[in-house]
């Protein structure tokens, strides 16, 4: 491979997108060499988002447009609604078999093509790529994500929710049918497509819960929290939109399991994570805030006591649009090409 690796980014007019390409251009290791947007197409990245002017970056073209046997890129993002990546990734594996790509759409993070259809109310339009998908939440997977050619990048609300509560399941700590996961996010999380739902006269002075009883993003949750428990587990989970722009903060409410304590609880984190470089555990009894991860590709994560001696809580935050999404498919595009896993996320400033 040469020194800087070729990289696209399939929908790079949207949030995800132009997130990757802030992250990507601080990367020492990587070209952008290509960036589509179907809407914006024949424009300049700078005619979307104006801060992206002082840099020389290729124009917006159609995904139709492309040939991607003459592109020679070394790995593709996906940063494109759910349920139209899968024919895509497609398209582009038949015409460039040795291509690398990291999916940040849900098309590839459930493992059973018919959860997919009961999930989404479609077939699933490339169950034999399914099959080698590798799940992108990186703390668990590495190894596999290392070798893999299809990277599923995990949710962000998913992401916020397993990085606390898998190793908790693993080490038999709760009881993986008393888990209540009350979670809020910004409004980037539900795109950047115009909508009436996400105006800002809709959504100001405001706060709801969506999708209560039936979120797709449960899926994801019983399918990795009952790999985790190795039995079934299905975790209430009851997402929030929040009038901020980005950011997550999940409170997750569990039950100690014979007589572990919030203490043992935090202790198990703390060990779990005490070498990762963008999970950080505070001390005992501290929670996060949604402001002290903002821009960056770190989640924090707290656990205090409940006023119920076998219960704790347990809280995290990230940025939804970095460690939720484009970060964590930073990292995975790290460890899929060879490159150091923290490379390009160290230096991103935390704001203000």
């Amino acid at each position: 491979m040469a020194t800087k690796a070729k990289i696209g980014i399939l929908g790079a007019s949207g949030y995800t997108g132009s997130e990757l390409l802030r992250l990507l251009l601080r990367h020492p290791r990587v070209e952008i060499a290509l960036l589509t947007a179907d809407r914006r197409a024949g424009q300049a990245m700078r005619d979307v988002f104006p801060q992206f002017a002082p840099f020389d970056l290729p124009p917006l073209v159609s995904i139709e447009s492309v040939d991607w046997a003459e592109a020679k890129l070394d790995l593709v993002f996906c940063a494109l609604p759910h349920a139209t990546t899968q024919k895509v990734v497609k398209a582009i594996l038949n015409a460039a078999p040795s291509m690398r790509i990291v999916d940040l759409s849900a098309d590839f993070r459930l493992s059973d093509p018919a959860a997919y259809a009961r999930w989404y109310g479609h077939e699933h339009l490339a169950p034999e790529l399914q099959e080698k998908a590798v799940y992108g939440l990186v703390e668990v997977y590495r190894r596999a994500i290392r070798e893999a050619q299809l990277v599923a990048n995990p949710g962000c609300y998913t992401t916020c929710a397993q990085l606390p509560v898998i190793p908790l399941l693993k080490a038999k700590a709760i009881d993986p049918d008393a888990i209540v996961i009350d979670a809020k996010s910004g409004m980037t999380g539900a795109g950047r497509a115009a909508r009436e739902a996400m105006l800002f006269s809709e959504v100001s002075e405001g706060f709801h819960a969506y999708g209560v009883g039936h979120h797709r993003h449960m899926a994801e949750l019983d399918q990795e929290f009952s790999k985790a428990a190795g039995r079934e587990v299905i975790a209430t989970f009851t997402p929030h939109l929040a009038p901020m722009n980005r950011g997550i903060l999940a409170t997750i409410y569990v039950r100690g399991r014979r007589g572990k304590t919030a203490e043992d609880l935090h202790e198990v984190l703390a060990k779990t994570y005490a070498k990762e470089p963008f999970v950080h555990v505070l001390p005992f009894g501290e929670t996060p805030q949604t402001r002290h991860v903002r821009g960056s590709n770190m989640t924090f994560i707290g656990v205090a006591r409940d006023r119920v001696p076998d219960r704790a809580i347990v809280v995290a935050a990230l940025d939804n649009l970095v460690k939720g999404a484009s970060g964590q498919a930073v990292q995975n595009m790290n460890l899929m090409l060879g490159f150091p896993e923290t490379m390009g996320l160290e230096q991103i400033a935390l704001f203000p």
